[in-house]
């Protein structure tokens, strides 16, 4: 299953995701923090979502009330 999603509330444009039966095949970010991004999108590779989700749901960015790891989850949400 792909998904392009439009996170909102940060500074990255879009994340493509891929998940195959509940478990994280790739994770892309446009926009953003390059390398931090990177970082987040090869520790979750292999992963199952809902692990994903519980950890990286809530995490804020500054004085945002999201970030990109939290877009994320939502986006993972939203697959599964």
């Amino acid at each position: 299953l792909f998904m392009k999603y439009q996170p909102k509330g940060v500074c990255s444009t879009s994340i493509d995701i891929d998940l195959d039966n509940g478990i994280i095949q790739s994770v892309s970010f446009t926009g953003g923090c390059n390398g931090n991004l990177q970082g987040i999108s090869k520790l979750v590779e292999g992963m199952d979502a809902k692990d994903a989700i519980q950890r990286l749901k809530g995490i804020r960015c500054g004085f945002k009330s999201t970030s990109c790891p939290d877009q994320l989850a939502q986006a993972l949400e939203t697959m599964i």
